[in-house]
Parts: C-alpha cells; structure tokens; sequence
C-alpha cells in the first residue's frame, strides 16, 4: 500500500504536470504545471483538516463524521480500510489523498491557460472539501448512500473522472473561451512532455487501480491486468478512429485514447474480466475520441485539454459498463445497470451545481479570469514573473 500510494502521488507529480504542460502554450507552460504543484499541496492541507474525515470517516449516508478533524485521533496503531484488508489508518489516509489531489488537479485542465493564480487555489480547497469529500463518502464509505444502493467504483469513476469532468465542463463554461479561440492556432508547447507525462500517468495508474484492492492479492492482479489491457486497447481504438476520420494517426491522440481507457476501466478493474477490459477499452477509445471533437465542438465549450471529453466522457461509460460487465467471480459483485446510472446522475447535478456555486463565490472574492493583457502575454510571466526559454 505504501508502493500504490506512491504510485498514485507519482500520477499527479510529475505525470500530471508533464500531461498537461506539454499541452499549453509555451507562454504558460509554467504557469499549468505550477497549478498542479500548487493543488497537491493545498488540497493535502484541505484533506488534513477536514477532507479524510467528512470523506471517509462514519457519518450518515451523505457526509463523514468530524471525529478526524486535523486528523486527530489517527495514531500510529489505528486501523482503516474494509473489514477483511484492514491497513494502518495512516497509509488508508495518505493512500485516500493521493486520489483527493488527483481529482482536484485533473479540473484545472478544463479551463487552462485563462484562470487567476488566486482563484485556483481557493477554488481547489473550496472544491475539495465541498464537492470531492461528500461524493467519495456516498460512493466508498459503508453507509454512503450511493453504497448502499449497491453502485460500484472500485477506484473513482464516478468519485474521481465524472465528478472532475463534470466540474471541469462547468468551470469552462462559466469562465468562457481562451482569447482567440476557434480563430487562431493554440499551438502546444512540447507533446514530448505529454507523452512523458501519460508514461507516467499509466504506470500510476497501477497503483491507482490494484491498490483499491487494499491487499496483494488475485484481486490487485486482476486489476492490474485488466487496466493494462483496457488501456492498450482505447489507444489503439482512439488511434485508428483519428486515422480513419483525419488520414494520419497523432502523438496526442495515442497518449489521450491511452489515459481514455484509464479512466474507464478505473470503476470496473475491480470487478471484471480480461474480455471485459477489451471490451471496455474499445468503447472507451472511440467515445472519448469523439467526446474531445465532436461533443466538444457540439458544446461549443473550450475544454482546453479535454478535462471533460477523456475524464468525463470515459467515467460515464466506464462506471455503466461497469454494471453491465462486472462478474461476482472477480469482485463477489453482481453489477446493476440502474444503480450505476444513479451514481453517474447524482453526481453529475451534485459536482456540476456546486461547482457553479463555488465559481461564483471565488469570483466575487479574488475575481477569476486574469485580464486580456495578461492572457496575451502568458501567465507565466506576468503572474509569476518567470518564463520558458
């Protein structure tokens, strides 16, 4: 557990910061990465104070406790986790914020390159606490309500891809359009950084997926493979939709069709088959391909770095085929299609209206948007006063 959730940390620092980097414009290439690094450590903060405990802790079937406020209480021979992986409650803790930060960061992808310094940081500790807390203890806490309703996530398809694309939709429409967008080329800096970063983002993933399983055992295998599998199979999926659709096969597309898959196997890895894991790759490869063009072009919405067209898309397909597919065999589960879609709907109304009223609450406090100026400049220079040669 402590390797997994290493491994998890190691998605969001470096693996996140590279993905979406390599993305931007060189002008804010710094800027980006610094919001990344910048969450990680306020929502670290968030988490010891009151995100492990409303998250994760015994409350009713819609929020924790505050009995680990501050994470009081948490001493080295406390136990966490379920009844049959019981785990020191330390590495539970630290295993859970590696997800919290993750989730956190993945939404700043949506509304890149346009977002005040100021306002990331209050909108990923408001966000935290307000939007991330409460549907992880639906979801993964015994009495959540969402638990009970027998939805499965066996590692955060609707806790952490629907619920951060979800917001990440709703941020990019809110804050509106980079400058120029749809009438001048928004060229990336360096895809080698990107595809560096998706290197690191699958090889994370592992601890991502089979460390849910909170042992080393057939489970963790199984999921293992079957995320290598789905993974594998969406970038070859998304590769072959581009060519077909474009004439020529991209860099971008393959690391993008790869994390797609991620993300959608992510709920069910717990839960499946290796044919299953094909299966859902494929679907996951093409969906996500056609959720960052055509839906992104049908939403007239710039997603900047397809938060929602790869996270959102892929965690609603991945969290309803995760009820169709999932075999008791694997996971002691039977999956239940309606219940999935409850998941998904509850967290769409909940993460999307909330996140509009955080949005207009920094907004009134620090303001959003940095000034046409600053966004013509770059926001590496003109807010942190620093540049990529």
């Amino acid at each position: 557990m402590l390797v997994a959730t290493a491994l998890v940390m190691l998605m969001t620092l470096p693996g996140l910061a590279l993905f979406y980097g390599g993305m931007v414009r060189q002008k804010n290439v710094l800027a980006t990465m610094t919001q990344t690094f910048s969450i990680a450590a306020v929502v670290t903060l968030t988490w010891c104070a009151l995100g492990y405990s409303l998250a994760l802790r015994p409350g009713s079937g819609f929020v924790g406790g505050l009995d680990r406020l501050f994470l009081g209480g948490l001493g080295v021979d406390s136990l966490s986790g379920d009844a049959a992986h019981a785990i020191p409650e330390s590495v539970f803790a630290m295993f859970q914020l590696s997800f919290a930060i993750i989730t956190t960061a993945l939404v700043p992808g949506a509304f890149a390159e346009r977002m005040r310094f100021p306002a990331v940081l209050l909108f990923a500790a408001l966000w935290s606490v307000l939007v991330y807390a409460p549907v992880a203890h639906w979801v993964w806490a015994p009495e959540g309500w969402l638990a009970r309703l027998g939805a499965l996530d066996f590692a955060g398809g609707t806790v952490v891809h629907v619920n951060a694309g979800v917001a990440g939709l709703v941020c990019a429409l809110y804050i509106g359009p980079r400058s120029g967008y749809g009438r001048q080329a928004m060229t990336p800096y360096n895809l080698a950084l990107t595809l560096a970063g998706a290197a690191l983002l699958w090889i994370g993933w592992f601890g991502f997926n089979a460390g849910s399983a909170l042992a080393a055992d057939g489970r963790a295998g199984m999921a293992m493979l079957v995320t290598q599998l789905a993974a594998a199979t969406a970038a070859v999926a998304w590769t072959g939709a581009e060519w077909l659709s474009r004439g020529r096969p991209s860099a971008l597309g393959l690391v993008s069709g790869a994390v797609g898959g991620l993300v959608a196997i992510t709920p069910a890895s717990g839960f499946v088959t290796p044919s299953s894991a094909l299966l859902i790759g494929l679907v996951a490869g093409v969906g996500c391909y056609l959720g960052a063009t055509s839906l992104k072009r049908l939403l007239r919405c710039d997603d900047a770095l397809d938060a929602f067209g790869i996270h959102g898309v892929g965690g609603i397909l991945g969290a309803v085929l995760t009820g169709w597919l999932a075999n008791p065999a694997v996971g002691g589960a039977h999956g239940d299609i309606l219940a999935q879609l409850a998941g998904v709907g509850a967290t769409v109304v909940y993460s999307g209206m909330m996140t509009l009223a955080i949005l207009i609450l920094v907004n009134r406090m620090v303001g959003l948007r940095v000034s046409e100026s600053t966004e013509t400049d770059g926001l590496d220079l003109v807010e942190h006063g620093e540049a990529v040669a």
